[in-house]
């Protein structure tokens, strides 16, 4: 069976050299663990396709997600997540974290969706901007030396919401 591929059924494949939109995203990345550093990395990347100036900005948790020693390391604890569909007093049990960790790793890998180090490095070759919040890199005695190197700056939250001026804001 052939199937005739009009414009109507052509899949839809992204222009990474197209020219920018106008638009632009801000991303607010304020978790650290496995499950939920993909939805924002996720977000800037498809962003990113259709043309769209991304920032991310990494504050309180989500600084896991640039910090050198932790960002290759993220866990995924099924502890009070109703979306494991597994009784949740089996959550606490001791190598549950690992077991969970493990098997999310691996169906995000099946998928070929790379790790967190290597999705922060797609998002910069796509033009994607990496910001670190100050505060939290304050609280947690992080400098620039500490960070992913692709960051371009640990700033305000100010500092932020001023250069994203009209962004589209997403928190998460």
């Amino acid at each position: 069976m052939t199937t005739d591929l009009t414009p109507e059924t052509s899949p839809l494949v992204p222009t990474f050299d197209a020219p920018p939109s106008g638009r632009k995203l801000a991303i607010i990345c304020s978790k650290g663990s496995l499950d939920m550093a993909y939805p924002g990395l996720i977000l800037a990347n498809a962003a990113l396709g259709e043309g769209i100036e991304v920032h991310l900005f990494f504050t309180f948790w989500g600084f896991d997600m640039i910090n050198r020693e932790h960002m290759a390391e993220l866990k995924f604890t099924p502890v009070g997540n109703p979306a494991t569909h597994m009784p949740q007093g089996l959550g606490g049990l001791p190598g549950m974290t690992a077991l969970a960790t493990h098997k999310l790793r691996k169906s995000i890998a099946d998928l070929d969706v790379p790790d967190v180090p290597e999705f922060l490095e797609q998002i910069l070759g796509s033009g994607g901007h990496l910001w670190a919040c100050r505060m939290s890199a304050d609280m947690q005695h992080l400098t620039e030396k500490d960070l992913y190197e692709g960051v371009e700056g640990i700033i305000s939250a100010s500092e932020f919401i001023e250069m994203t001026e009209g962004a589209q804001l997403l928190f998460i």
